[in-house]
């Protein structure tokens, strides 16, 4: 995908010409809703009219204020609001008014950026929306619901299904725990304060060591838990380590806000192990509430697509699985939308691991797809 990102790219490239751009952070501060914004622009010489939106990720609860900035930059470094002042857009993001499951709120921040944009006195012909990991959720679901969008793009979200993914972070840490008993406490629905106190320091050493141990059950779990690793099987321990991180830094603060525990196996089937029999008859077994379930459903896309969105994900992203791309489509399908979904697979290793050309090439189809 790193070639096929720039094949993209230089075939779009001609289709949408622009100066290269400064870039200047024009405004920031925090809205009466308690959200902290940035605001970057390009000289007004070289503003083509248009702004793009952006929304972050997942930031645990509790994390420092300002956490969210260091998500306007991509893993090669590539700084989001500078790539898109320097094609002339406007760019602005928005922290949340709430940490951890912002999903909801991240909608209302990010389209509350209007509302700052239009007291700077900035002059706006569209707006555009765009997002990674929780973010790329935020933003499908903008494209799909808001006419304010004239199009969007969606890195790496969990957009085909947002309990598939609740079930998924919860299969990982039930079976990390059977295969690897007693490293980590509590369990996959109830996370200790001292577990997250001291993850850095205790328990992902703990983690990383039990894996290197015993590379056959970490073969087990990677195969039973079907996390993504690519080719390389030095990926392993990054892989688990990573989804498990989200069980611990997740679980407390979804529970919270959905009104109860939203993960249950009860008749889950895992298989892939050297005896799946006792697998199933051993593995920790948790039952859903009917409140937190009901509440799931506000954070599903519905498939419904008005104006273009572009999608780039990683094919071995251990986070958000790629299958989440493929049951969007199947969604999209469904409902007649698919001539304005366009998805890019990145084929690399890692969440959200995508480079600048990349996210250049998906702006730029896009835009293309927009009539821009």
């Amino acid at each position: 995908m790193r070639k096929f990102g720039l094949a993209l790219l230089l075939v779009y490239a001609p289709v949408y010409l622009a100066a290269q751009c400064t870039s200047t952070l024009s405004s920031s501060g925090v809205t009466s809703d308690g959200a902290q914004y940035v605001v970057y622009m390009p000289p007004m010489s070289c503003y083509n009219g248009d702004m793009v939106l952006f929304a972050h990720g997942y930031v645990p609860v509790g994390s420092p204020a300002g956490t969210w900035q260091s998500q306007l930059a991509l893993p090669d470094g590539t700084s989001l609001p500078g790539l898109l002042n320097s094609l002339g857009f406007g760019f602005a993001a928005s922290g949340f008014s709430k940490d951890g499951l912002a999903i909801l709120q991240g909608i209302q921040d990010t389209k509350g950026l209007t509302t700052v944009i239009h007291g700077l006195s900035i002059p706006v012909h569209k707006y555009f929306v765009t997002g990674a990991s929780e973010g790329g959720l935020i933003a499908t679901k903008s494209v799909e619901s808001d006419a304010t969008y004239s199009g969007g793009v969606s890195v790496c979200g969990p957009i085909g299904s947002f309990q598939k993914q609740i079930n998924y972070f919860g299969d990982v840490r039930v079976l990390f725990d059977y295969f690897f008993p007693g490293v980590l406490p509590g369990t996959a629905i109830s996370i200790p304060s001292t577990l997250i106190a001291n993850w850095t320091t205790v328990y992902e050493p703990a983690v990383l060591k039990a894996l290197n141990g015993n590379v056959l059950a970490t073969l087990e779990l990677l195969n039973t838990a079907q996390i993504p690793i690519g080719l390389n099987f030095n990926n392993a321990s990054t892989a688990i380590v990573d989804a498990l991180w989200y069980n611990v830094f997740a679980t407390s603060d979804a529970q919270a806000t959905l009104g109860g525990n939203p993960y249950g196996n009860l008749h889950t089937v895992y298989s892939g192990s050297l005896n799946d029999v006792r697998l199933n008859a051993m593995v920790g077994r948790f039952s859903e509430d009917s409140t937190a379930m009901g509440n799931v459903v506000n954070y599903e896309t519905t498939g419904i697509l008005h104006d273009p969105l572009v999608t780039l994900h990683t094919t071995a992203d251990p986070v958000v699985p790629y299958w989440q791309e493929t049951l969007y489509a199947t969604k999209v399908q469904g409902t007649g939308s698919s001539s304005e979904l366009v998805e890019i697979p990145a084929i690399a290793f890692g969440h959200c691991n995508v480079t600048g050309t990349e996210a250049e090439a998906a702006l730029l189809v896009m835009l293309l797809k927009a009539g821009l």
